[in-house]
């Protein structure tokens, strides 16, 4: 019975999105540029940065999802096209314990960004003149761990005396 009256304590978690922006956002069509075309075997690469700070109002957070996708023909190696897109969730969160709130805000609130983020990336590189990319799902938590452990290493390496 004490379980129940244990489970009732803990408070609800709460997250609702106050709003979702481009910051900043820059596509280049360097294939366009060079004035080349013709068929090409692309090869595109995707790199994922995550930032989270407090915002001045109560219980709000702010959430950046900065992306840089690159498209370069993987036979010449010649670049394509390059992306970069910084977009921002604003967050309400409410019921998250401190020590929790690190990995909440780098995981669950990019997971609730990215259909929007997804969609953008696809619209962009169709309407500069690619096929549209559909990015695969991104392992927000595979992320979130590599970044904790390239921490650790970075700290490590300051500790050891040279």
């Amino acid at each position: 019975m004490a379980e129940n009256g244990e489970a009732q304590q803990q408070p609800q978690v709460q997250m609702n999105v106050l709003a979702q922006f481009i910051r900043d956002m820059s596509f280049e069509n360097v294939m366009a540029q060079k004035g080349t075309g013709g068929e090409v075997q692309p090869d595109v690469s995707v790199q994922v940065n995550l930032d989270a700070k407090k915002r001045s109002a109560e219980n709000q957070y702010e959430v950046v999802t900065k992306l840089t996708v690159e498209s370069k023909n993987k036979e010449s190696g010649n670049v394509l096209f390059v992306l970069e897109l910084e977009y921002v969730g604003v967050f309400n969160i409410v019921g998250v314990p401190e020590d929790q709130l690190h990995p909440f805000l780098l995981i669950e609130c990019p997971r609730m960004t990215f259909p929007f983020l997804r969609r953008i990336v696809s619209d962009v590189t169709r309407d500069g003149g690619f096929p549209p990319l559909n990015l695969d799902n991104i392992d927000f938590v595979g992320i979130y761990r590599n970044e904790l452990a390239r921490r650790q290493q970075e700290a490590a390496a300051a500790a050891t005396p040279q």
